[in-house]
């Protein structure tokens, strides 16, 4: 989920919670904006496939609590010697506040999942998240109600969720390890309330000085699960794979920094429902890369519930945004 995503392994930040400040860009080159896209879409698309080389010998708490901590150190220290202004109290208490809910349990959920969950069943289940978001934002105080094909969409999409969850392989056992289940569903939850929050949230004027903060903040915090939870027992550095050391490199540097800078580019110069097609094409794409490289199966009721929250996902994000 994919990262300050939005549960997808990476599932980022979206539009509204950004805040980006200044205008946008004219005239941007043509190849640069494709550039961007094909960055967000094959990059975030592969993090559910780099989540699971990467947990393969360093525990998924630790994994990707160092990976934000890092990146996030990184993109803080530029942003700060660019010029940003220093944060105040209050914006890093509801950094930590969403680095709780989209990073510790919404991509931290994630990481941990994969330990028992395939990445192609993952990926279709956290892509559901915005079905979570738009049932919260109905019913917190002052919500508004869905409508029409959003509704009718929000009923297709839970329903894939349910399939995905109860299906089964050629076997007859069930897909889904009921604690991954429960946790991937928890970390899907939580992202949607972490982005509506953000949209309140007291946060800087500089979008990436944001992303930084949350990086910072939801790191340490699953750096500090991954002790409480007894990651570090029975395990050192000297465990960590060849694999898995590059796997860890990729989601730091790609996933992270180099995604979310491209993302956050992409707010600037198009348009937000544009940007937020990458939650139609990153589970399509850690399809087909579990397909490929883990030879993950994938039973045709999982297929069919994927299609059903993939459509469900589509119809409320084109007609909620026609309305």
């Amino acid at each position: 989920m994919s990262t300050v995503t939005p549960c997808r392994s990476e599932k980022p930040v979206t539009a509204p919670e950004l805040h980006s400040p200044g205008t946008q860009p004219h005239g941007p080159k043509t190849w640069m904006v494709l550039g961007a896209f094909a960055a967000v879409y094959l990059i975030w698309g592969s993090t559910y496939l780099g989540i699971r080389l990467a947990i393969e010998t360093i525990p998924p708490f630790l994994m990707a609590g160092a990976r934000f901590v890092i990146a996030g150190s990184v993109l803080y220290t530029i942003m700060r010697r660019t010029g940003a202004p220093r944060p105040t109290a209050i914006q890093w208490r509801d950094a930590f506040i969403l680095g709780a809910l989209l990073l510790l349990v919404g991509n931290g959920g994630v990481s941990w999942a994969e330990k028992r969950v395939p990445t192609n069943i993952t990926a279709l289940t956290v892509a559901g998240t915005p079905l979570w978001m738009l049932v919260l934002d109905w019913l917190r105080p002052g919500g508004k109600r869905p409508h029409g094909l959003v509704f009718a969409g929000l009923g297709l999409g839970f329903i894939g969720v349910i399939l995905i969850v109860s299906s089964r392989d050629a076997h007859g056992h069930g897909i889904m390890d009921p604690a991954g289940a429960v946790m991937l569903l928890s970390a899907s939850v939580c992202w949607a309330a972490g982005s509506i929050f953000s949209r309140h949230a007291k946060q800087p004027s500089s979008a990436l000085v944001a992303i930084s903060m949350q990086m910072l903040a939801g790191g340490g915090l699953m750096l500090l699960a991954g002790l409480l939870m007894g990651e570090t027992r029975g395990w050192s550095m000297h465990d960590i794979s060849v694999r898995s050391a590059e796997a860890f490199v990729y989601l730091t540097v790609f996933g992270s920094l180099v995604g979310f800078t491209c993302y956050v580019w992409l707010l600037r110069v198009s348009t937000p429902a544009r940007v937020s097609t990458y939650a139609y094409v990153n589970p399509l794409i850690a399809v087909l890369l579990g397909s490929a490289i883990l030879n993950e199966p994938l039973p045709s009721s999982a297929l069919l519930a994927g299609a059903f929250i993939l459509a469900a996902v589509i119809l409320i994000t084109v007609k909620g945004r026609a309305k």
